[in-house]
């Protein structure tokens, strides 16, 4: 389907427009987090892999632990709280810094043998 000529005579071609994607690279770091990679840059065999449903032994201990904390309290949907609470069950601990960009957070770490449910400073009062 062709576009409608503009006033100068010559038609408008969407696709050299790059308006839309200045607006999203606004940031020249990003956070780390991007879906969209850009030219030349592929998924990582980990990602790709467990896309494909080949999961590594790590990330079907998540997702079984996840459909365990769902069935036994009756959750379809676990809020990020929850998720964080069973992802600090399975053991995991904030140690090393963040290799993400994010705004208005500050990164921290904490030992490895901290409690699954750190004190808050409102609790420690």
């Amino acid at each position: 389907m062709q576009q409608p000529p503009t006033p100068d005579g010559v038609p408008h071609d969407r696709r050299r427009s790059t308006q839309r994607r200045a607006a999203q690279n606004t940031d020249k770091f990003g956070t780390g987090l991007e879906r969209r990679r850009g030219p030349g840059r592929r998924r990582s065999d980990f990602i790709k892999s467990a896309e494909e449903g080949e999961l590594t032994p790590e990330q079907f201990l998540f997702v079984m632990a996840i459909a365990a904390y769902k069935r036994s309290n009756d959750r379809p949907y676990p809020t990020w709280t929850e998720v964080l609470e069973v992802i600090r069950k399975l053991g995991y601990r904030k140690t090393c810094t963040s290799e993400l960009n994010l705004d208005n957070c500050e990164d921290w770490t904490e030992p490895a043998e901290a409690p699954v449910f750190p004190e808050t400073p409102a609790e420690s009062a």
